[in-house]
C-alpha cells in the first residue's frame, strides 16, 4: 500500500474539505421591532470567526450583506478586524460601551441594520430559550444589557430558591 493515495472518486481533495458551522440559534422579531432590538442568538462558541458566517447566511437576503459588524470587547475579547464570509469580507468593530454589551449590530449598507442581543455560549437552555424569545417580541423595550442582566437577577433567584429546599414564597 502506498504511503500516498488518492482521494475515492467524487471525494474532494483534502484542501477542499470545509468544517461549515451548524445553523445559528436564532430568533427574529417578527416584521418591525419597536424595541432596541431585533432578537437574538445564542452563538455555541466564542469565536467569531466561526460562527459570524452562518450568522450572516442565515438572515434574509432580502436584508442585505452585512458588510460591518460591532461587538463588544468584553463578550469577544479576540475578535479578529475582518472575517470571512461566503462571498465577502466582514468588518469587525469592537466597542467598549456599555450600551452595546452583550449585542452585536449587523450593517447591511444601505437597507439598514440589525441589532441582536448575544446570549453568552455558556448560558444554560432554558435561560437561553427564554432569552430568544422575549428579545424576538415585537414589543420588548429592554436593551441588550438590561436583558440579560435580568436574566442573571432571575437565574440567581432560581438558584438560591432551590438550594433553600424550594421552600418559602415565591
Amino acid at each position: 500500500m502506498d504511503a500516498i493515495t488518492k482521494p475515492a472518486d467524487g471525494t474532494p481533495p483534502d484542501d477542499a474539505q470545509t468544517y461549515q458551522m451548524p445553523l445559528p440559534r436564532l430568533r427574529l422579531t417578527p416584521d418591525v421591532s419597536r424595541g432596541p432590538l431585533d432578537g437574538a442568538w445564542w452563538p455555541r462558541c466564542d469565536a467569531l470567526e466561526l460562527e459570524l458566517p452562518a450568522l450572516v447566511g442565515s438572515l434574509d437576503p432580502g436584508a442585505g450583506t452585512a458588510t460591518r459588524v460591532t461587538v463588544d470587547t468584553a463578550s469577544w475579547p479576540d475578535a479578529p478586524q475582518t472575517v470571512m464570509a461566503p462571498g465577502h469580507v466582514i468588518e469587525v468593530v469592537r466597542t467598549d460601551s456599555a450600551a452595546e454589551a452583550h449585542a452585536i449590530i449587523l450593517d447591511c449598507g444601505t437597507v439598514g441594520r440589525w441589532e441582536l442581543l448575544v446570549i453568552p455560549p455558556d448560558e444554560p437552555a432554558g435561560a437561553a430559550t427564554r432569552l430568544l424569545t422575549a428579545a424576538a417580541d415585537p414589543d420588548n423595550q429592554l436593551s441588550a444589557p438590561n436583558m440579560l442582566a435580568l436574566a442573571e437577577a432571575v437565574l440567581d433567584e432560581e438558584a438560591t430558591w432551590e438550594s433553600e429546599g424550594g421552600h418559602g414564597l415565591r
